[in-house]
């Protein structure tokens, strides 16, 4: 367990998403992921079990199903000699029905269960206690993805350590390099955006998979000093197989960032992160990674580093003329996970009072027009030129998702938008509020949500 550095770390989409699933499987009000300590019960994700974040190791339920290989089934915990005693059948949520599997690692380690209770005596079938087995081996895939970005970041770590060691020693005058902090953060694409103040976000992201699972990606979070990170990327492939490795890519961008912002160094440590397992040489994905950095005159200092990625396009405050983005495109930046030797290429530039920035995946400019031909980088310039809307980031993505639904067939592949702006400075910039949307794949009409 101690192995998997996983006890009392902040809430994690994928565990909570294992949770309400298990509960909508089920039809039960309350289903949790647990981890096992020594002398506690520690609730990774608690689907229906609100203010409750740990409990004692009592025998019984879930310190009972530890021990065992197999699915525990408690129809009724009243007539069970060992479930009756335990607090949460005597205390105040009653339970009636227990239900768990163990989360068995493939060294025989178990490290805690995916449970579903309900408040009154039922029982499941053989196929469910098989549903109930998979999605525990859903959360030890979590777990070994954590584990491999994990080992990747101390390869990484160990590999600079060793460099500035050289280089201190050859100068002899070079202060010993500081230790990294491997820092894992959480995956999956983030609920909502963060409030950055002084900065308008939006975001869209929408799966052309049948399974609603792509390999798109993106994120904001905070550094220190007033520093926020970004990045948008797109995993190669479709499908489960490209989430997996969009999990590990965003793993490691947040945690390398958090050791060593600077955007060239964090796509490096990527680039070896997936490079340690090839997976038949299919692990890669093109990045825009950047640094934002409060200006002393308003607006932000911007660093991006770009990895095999389409151009960013930088829009100027809105004018009575035409307005001419331009397209950011580093210089050299190659495809991540590819190449061992790869290097990547970076720029900064400012982002001034009502300024607009736009983070796009290819999805967008592959496209297809009414002639067939695809969108491509050409055809988004124009867009964005003849644009007669205000350079705010909400605008800026609601009118990109309207240029995707007046083509024929919409997009094609999965496509994810991330919008950055500052107000202008006559606007009040405690009113900027950070927007998402998310979009369903092909079907009924599809949902917002703000």
């Amino acid at each position: 367990m101690r192995r998997y550095d996983i006890l009392d770390t902040p809430p994690d989409g994928a565990y909570d998403r294992v949770a309400a699933m298990a509960a909508r499987l089920f039809k039960v009000p309350v289903a949790t992921v647990t981890i096992v300590d020594e002398d506690r019960i520690w609730f990774k994700a608690a689907h229906g079990l609100e203010g409750v974040s740990e409990i004692s190791r009592e025998p019984g339920l879930c310190g009972s199903t530890v021990l065992a290989d197999d699915t525990l089934v408690i129809p009724d915990t009243l007539a069970d000699p060992v479930a009756c005693n335990n607090g949460l059948v005597t205390g105040p949520m009653g339970v009636r029905f227990y239900a768990a599997a163990p989360i068995i690692t493939h060294d025989g380690h178990r490290l805690g269960t995916v449970n579903i209770l309900d408040v009154k005596p039922r029982s499941i079938t053989e196929e469910d206690t098989r549903t109930l087995a998979d999605l525990a081996a859903i959360v030890l895939d979590e777990l070994e993805m954590r584990l491999a970005a994990l080992k990747a970041l101390r390869v990484e770590q160990e590999r600079r350590r060793e460099q500035e060691e050289a280089r201190a020693r050859a100068e002899r005058d070079k202060a010993s390099i500081e230790a990294f902090a491997a820092t894992l953060q959480r995956t999956l694409l983030p609920p909502a955006l963060p409030v950055v103040p002084g900065l308008e976000l939006a975001c869209h992201y929408a799966t052309a998979s049948p399974q609603d699972v792509g390999g798109d990606f993106y994120d904001v979070f905070p550094l220190d000093a007033g520093r926020w990170v970004f990045f948008l990327g797109d995993v190669c492939g479709k499908g489960p197989e490209a989430a997996a490795v969009t999990s590990l890519t965003r793993y490691t961008l947040r945690a390398a960032a958090l050791i060593d912002p600077d955007p060239d160094t964090v796509l490096t440590a990527l680039n070896s992160a997936l490079l340690l397992d090839p997976a038949d040489g299919t692990r890669y994905c093109t990045a825009v990674f950047g640094l934002l950095q409060p200006h002393e005159d308003g607006g932000f200092t911007v660093t991006v580093a770009t990895g095999g990625h389409p151009p960013i396009y930088h829009l100027p405050a809105p004018t009575s003329q035409p307005v001419h983005p331009q397209a950011i495109r580093p210089q050299g930046g190659m495809l991540i996970g590819a190449l061992a030797e790869a290097r990547f290429a970076s720029t900064t530039f400012r982002l001034a009072p009502g300024e607009a920035l736009l983070l796009y995946t290819d999805g967008l400019t592959e496209a297809r027009t009414e002639n067939g031909d695809m969108l491509d980088e050409e055809g988004l310039t124009a867009f964005l030129t003849e644009r007669t809307g205000p350079a705010s980031a909400t605008a800026l993505v609601e009118d990109t998702i309207t240029l995707i639904d007046t083509l024929p067939h919409g997009a094609g592949d999965d496509v994810a938008l991330l919008a950055l702006s500052v107000p202008a400075a006559d606007a009040d910039v405690n009113a900027v509020a950070a927007t998402a949307h998310t979009i369903a794949p092909a079907g009924p009409t599809p949902e917002k949500h703000p």
